[in-house]
């Protein structure tokens, strides 16, 4: 039987945890409009999400072997 790593297992966890957090908090501006009202959205706002689409897309790239970290 393999030996675990209980320290790198709970530091594993404990990262995982703060993903799904971010994860979670992000889906919750995304269904408010990233608080931004639609009469109100100018050009300010597509930039700050384009800004969080490049961030999000190095993540996924880095995840998934995409992009740059493609084989």
């Amino acid at each position: 039987m393999p030996k675990t790593n209980d320290a790198a297992l709970a530091a594993f966890i404990a990262l995982k945890a703060e993903i799904d957090a971010a994860l979670d908090r992000i889906r919750a501006a995304s269904d408010d409009h990233f608080f931004a009202s639609p009469a109100d959205v100018h050009w300010g706002h597509v930039t700050a999400l384009a800004d969080h689409v490049a961030l999000l897309k190095r993540v996924t790239d880095a995840t998934y072997d995409e992009g740059e970290h493609a084989p």
